[in-house]
């Protein structure tokens, strides 16, 4: 049974960091896909940055870039999201989500691309 469990979420002040995590179990996980998204009150989950965990190779929302970095570390099979610069408008309830089948990079940020899903930790960031 494919488990995710984000942590890490909290309050931080505009400006600071957070290091979310997203530990994985019940799959290899090196054979599937992760990726991070996001939801603020009132608006549509939105893909924030995602990876293959075979190749290493990461994505990242415009928005994102420069700001977010999406890590892993395989030999504890756990997902990482490093956030700096955050802004109030990154507030918003943070999940981490995965999938087995491969798919094009174009749409790696497709939340409708991902079968598993985590509960979501909170992150909140005052002006």
């Amino acid at each position: 049974q494919v488990q995710l469990v984000e942590s890490g979420g909290g309050s931080v002040q505009a400006g600071g960091s957070l290091r979310l995590s997203c530990a994985a179990s019940g799959y290899t996980y090196s054979r599937y896909r992760m990726a991070w998204f996001r939801q603020a009150p009132g608006k549509e989950r939105e893909g924030v940055a995602a990876i293959y965990t075979s190749s290493g190779s990461t994505y990242y929302a415009d928005s994102m870039k420069g700001r977010f970095t999406i890590s892993q570390d395989n030999a504890k099979n756990t997902l990482y999201l490093q956030m700096n610069s955050l802004k109030p408008e990154d507030t918003a309830m943070y999940f981490c989500a995965a999938d087995p089948v491969w798919i094009d990079s174009w749409s790696c940020l497709d939340e409708y691309k991902y079968r598993y899903w985590g509960q979501g930790t909170q992150v909140t960031v005052s002006s």
